[in-house]
């Protein structure tokens, strides 16, 4: 039962990725190549999975992984809103946002092993 539906969901991932690849979506914004607006909308997917681990996770761990991927996004999401607005302010802003979820990742790391912050 566990592989029919871990086979289930990696077709409807796959099936997912296919489709934001090859379909042509509408722009939310003014793109300037479609790959840019593809891989925007593949972020926003993965994010809807990271969302998903974080809410059903059965472990703390898990949960503590999709926090950390959820900055690892954010900083994806930076990187490709700094491409075609040209502003360089959005990447450091993603920096920003990667060195505190990496701050607080080691702190949730600690507080799940039942050690102190100053230890």
């Amino acid at each position: 039962m566990r592989r029919l539906r871990w086979l289930i969901g990696a077709i409807l991932i796959i099936a997912a990725f296919l489709f934001i690849a090859f379909y042509p979506v509408f722009s939310i914004l003014e793109w300037q190549s479609g790959w840019l607006e593809k891989a925007f909308f593949i972020l926003i997917f993965c994010g809807i999975f990271c969302a998903w681990r974080l809410l059903i996770g059965p472990t703390a761990a898990d949960r503590a992984v999709a926090l950390d991927i959820f900055g690892i996004l954010i900083l994806g999401f930076c990187a490709i809103l700094g491409v075609p607005t040209g502003r360089d302010w959005y990447i450091d802003i993603g920096i920003a946002w990667a060195l505190q979820s990496f701050i607080s990742i080691l702190a949730i790391g600690k507080y799940m092993e039942g050690r102190g912050f100053d230890e």
